[in-house]
């Protein structure tokens, strides 16, 4: 048998923090090591896997399309392309009208902080030279939020809090800046005149899965409509059931300009978008990507989709979620502060640091991730059976007590 592992570390620039194991199958909520070791996945790839590791659906999507057109430059039209957009926006927030499809979320992202400038930065064709010039230099900047995860490319790395990911590559993109999350107060003095765009997470994922407030939000959007700013909200992570909802914003009582997804969107296939509302009208040749919406990834977001709606994975996200939080919380829980829960989105909140209670679910047989230093992250498949939800909370309940 060839040691993986060791091709890896051999061959691939070591940025990856990982865990002593190599895994080579992966079936519904359940995936397997070299060894034949099985592991329950609370982690789904960082919310990958929604409907399951080798979703059947996925599969026979992708195998079809894969005998037929797997690239399309998009200077043509496509069907695998036409079909899954129809079936994209027969799920999405009605006042979202178009879209923008990339290869992954932070993809998304960038083109967001994009649009929002040229939309908002548009000078007055009648004005003067000086005039122009003027309003060029004015609508530019972003506002996010402490604690915010965006990506990892240079536009969306610069509207990520975090220290350890933007040291050593700045100066990132200037105009950004960074207020507590959930505190309107503080986002509204950030606000001015050159402010294009607000960039928030209804739940922070990587930040510790802090939920953001209604009425929090509620104000933002206010603030946007009267100051003419955009407002994009990231759903990279909650998107598509995994925070109860088809979409997490449905909860929020709120519109968004544009809405950045990914991750689960495609059954574990690489795919995201920038979905936009009719305020984004970009001019072409503005902006462009080669593999953005390919056939292949078409294919496989149609059939994942589908699969979510004709199981209603959202309402599977909600009960589940609760049921999961009902079966902790009734254990005495020594290392444990704090348990947040939407939908199938779990944070633990230790008294100590995460790291050590990760290492020993995985010698467990337990897939999880931190979020921050002391927030243990479970983001299981939302196809996951109560019976497995049993198991994890029995390992779990031993771990944490």
């Amino acid at each position: 048998m060839k040691d993986y592992k060791s091709l890896i570390q051999q061959y691939e620039l070591d940025v990856y923090p990982r865990r002593d194991v190599v895994l080579v199958k992966g079936k519904n909520s359940t995936v397997w090591d070299e060894q034949g070791k099985e592991y329950i996945d609370l982690a789904s790839g960082i919310s990958v896997a929604n409907i399951g590791h080798c979703n059947d659906k996925v599969i026979e999507a992708i195998t079809k399309q894969a005998s037929t057109l797997i690239t399309c430059a998009n200077t043509f039209y496509n069907d695998a392309k036409a079909i899954f957009l129809e079936k994209l926006f027969s799920i999405t927030p009605k006042n979202l009208t178009h879209a923008f499809l990339t290869n992954s979320g932070t993809e998304a992202m960038e083109a967001a902080i994009k649009f929002a400038r040229a939309i908002t930065n548009q000078p007055d064709r009648s004005a003067s030279l000086s005039q122009k010039r003027n309003e060029q230099a004015g609508k530019t900047n972003f506002v996010s939020a402490m604690k915010g995860f965006h990506g990892r490319t240079f536009g969306a790395l610069s509207a990520t809090y975090k220290k350890e990911y933007r040291e050593n590559f700045e100066p990132l993109v200037p105009g950004f800046s960074f207020v507590p999350f959930n505190n309107f107060e503080k986002l509204a003095e950030a606000v001015d005149d050159r402010t294009a765009g607000i960039i928030l997470e209804l739940v922070q994922g990587e930040g510790g899965i802090n939920i953001g407030q209604k009425e929090y939000f509620q104000q933002v959007r206010q603030l946007c409509n009267e100051k003419g700013i955009m407002l994009i909200i990231d759903e990279i992570q909650t998107g598509f059931c995994r925070a109860g909802t088809m979409f997490a914003i449905e909860q929020f009582g709120i519109e968004a300009d544009m809405i950045t997804v990914a991750k689960s969107i495609a059954g574990g296939f690489p795919m995201g978008a920038l979905l936009c509302s009719d305020k984004i009208q970009i001019e072409k040749g503005k902006h462009g990507s080669t593999f953005g919406g390919n056939p292949l990834a078409c294919a496989a977001g149609t059939a994942s989709i589908e699969f979510m709606v004709e199981n209603k994975l959202w309402e599977q996200a909600e009960a589940k979620g609760k049921y999961f939080k009902e079966k902790l919380s009734a254990f005495q829980l020594s290392k444990v502060r704090d348990i947040r829960v939407i939908g199938l989105m779990i944070g633990i909140e230790l008294k100590d640091k995460a790291q050590p209670v990760i290492v020993e679910l995985l010698e467990k047989g337990i897939l999880s991730l931190p979020a921050g230093t002391t927030v243990l992250r479970l983001l299981p498949p939302l196809t996951i059976s109560y019976e497995e939800l049993d198991k994890a909370v029995t390992v779990l309940a031993e771990v944490l007590s």
